[in-house]
Formats: C-alpha cells, structure tokens, sequence
C-alpha cells in the first residue's frame, strides 16, 4: 500500500504547496506525525515528496499559521498538536474518510457531471425542479477509495460548467458560487454501489458502507446532498472531537449524528528557492 501522496498539477486540483500541507494535516490529525516529532530537514523531506524546498516550505508556513508546525532556530521544524480541533481550518477539514492506516490526501476524478430533474428524495434540496448532479472517483493517496454522487440545489448552480469544477468541492461553491458550507450532517449505513462502479474500483460485492450527508449554508438551508461509498478494502470513516472544545470540526448532536463546520482557504503556488536554511537543521 501506498504510503505518499500523489501530488498533482491536472486542471482543478490544489496548488501543489497547499496538496502538501493538506496531507500532512489529515497526518498529523490521524497521528501518523505526532506532538513533539521533528521533521526530516527541508531538503531531505522535499526530495522524499517530490517538490521543490520552496514549495515545500511554503506548505510548512501554512501548517505554521495553523499552529500545527514550530520552527527552532538552530534545532528544526516541530509538529505541534495536542489533539485540539478548534481553529484547525484546513480545506478537507470536512472530508472524514481516511486509509485504514490514517490520513491521505484526497483527490478526485469526475466521471460526470450536469443538470439533472431532481428526484422525489431530494425534495429538502432547495426549490429548483433541477440539481446539478456530480459522479466522482476519489482516492487517498493515490489508492481507490470512494464512489461519489453529488446533487447541488439548481438555484445555487446556474451557470455551473463541468469544466469549472476543482477537486475541492467546498472551496469551489464559496470562491465561485458564492456561498459557504458552514455545516453538515452525516449518515453511516450500508448501501449497493451504483452500477457504473468501475470494475477495478474496489472488491465488486453487494454491500459497500456508504455516508449520506446533508451540506447546509450559513443560514442553515440545504444546497447539497452526497452519498459516498466508500472501498471497506482502503477506507474507513474517521470523525474526531476534543470534549474541551466549542466548535472546531465537529461535534455530536442529540440525535447523535456527525456534524461539522468548515471554513475553505486558498493561495497561490510559489515554487520559488530561497536561501532560508532555518529548517535544513537536523533535530
């Protein structure tokens, strides 16, 4: 099994510096680099991923302002958690399935996408007769992972392309639909995979574990419902929540369903060398 990611730079994926840091978010939050670890040296650590020290420094800033990285002068780059959500605003804060050894950097594929009639079930989605259905393959790390099927509410995706969409999703709607998911709701079952299921996606058997989640705006209204099967062979579904905490990513509701907030950012992608040697220090 894989073990890095598959950094990316096709049409709608992430900058690369902020695939990098994405990944050793959801690593450090599955506590596969944990408090107190001391980072291989800049360079060392860029070659092992396959990026430039620059891009790879920049991913680190970013984990810096997220309060996840120290950086020692004279000693080197340190991971500090404690197990904390609040504050932790990351692009997959949201994205709660993981490999079965932890983390992984999700990405996407889109098989189709494009105005469909609004079926009977998804009568809470918005008053459109019509949603903008989304048909995806997501893997972690390179590994099969999910089948995706996505409706977006009509009103909130007029003018919506196939060719506009990104790998994040959440990003997209606030950057280019202009609204935010500040919220959702999950539902574990078991459930049959659609059947364009590719066939080398995943053990073909009858029963997948599948999320069904509802994403509701900030005024608390539905404009997407999802179901996500997931490959029981690489994934499994991971929430966290610190009882300490009054927000963050997530917590449980009476009815003891998973809920979360989110908040999407974004930068630009600098790949460029500097003469910083700071993090080249062995621990």
């Amino acid at each position: 099994m894989s073990s890095l990611p598959a950094y990316s730079a096709t049409p709608g994926a992430l900058p690369i510096h902020r695939q990098v840091s994405e990944a050793l978010v959801r690593d450090i939050r599955a506590g596969k680099l944990k408090d107190g670890t001391c980072l291989k040296p800049e360079r060392m650590m860029a070659k092992e991923l396959g990026v430039s020290v620059g891009t790879l420094r920049k991913a680190l800033s970013h984990l810096e302002a997220l309060n996840l990285l120290k950086r020692v002068q004279g000693s080197g780059n340190y991971i500090s958690y404690s197990g904390r959500e609040a504050g932790i605003h990351n692009i997959y804060s949201l994205f709660r399935l993981e490999l079965l050894t932890g983390g992984g950097l999700p990405t996407a594929e889109v098989m189709s996408a494009g105005r469909v009639e609004k079926p009977d079930f998804l009568s809470g989605l918005g008053t459109a007769k019509w949603a903008f259905q989304i048909k995806r393959l997501r893997r972690l790390n390179g590994l099969p992972s999910t089948i995706e099927e996505i409706w977006l509410d009509g009103d909130r995706a007029r003018g919506l392309r196939a060719s506009q969409l990104s790998e994040a999703l959440y990003q997209l709607y606030e950057t280019k639909l202009g609204f935010t998911i500040s919220h959702v709701e999950d539902r574990i079952g078991v459930s049959t995979p659609p059947p364009w299921q590719p066939k080398d996606f995943g053990p073909w058997q009858a029963q997948w574990s599948c999320v069904e989640r509802w994403s509701y705006d900030t005024q608390g209204k539905a404009v997407e419902f999802s179901q996500n099967w997931y490959n029981p062979e690489t994934t499994t579904y991971v929430a966290r929540w610190a009882a300490a905490e009054n927000g963050g990513s997530g917590k449980t509701n009476q009815n003891g369903k998973d809920e979360g907030t989110a908040r999407n950012t974004e930068g630009t992608e600098n790949t460029e060398n500097t003469e910083n040697t700071e993090g080249d220090t062995p621990c």
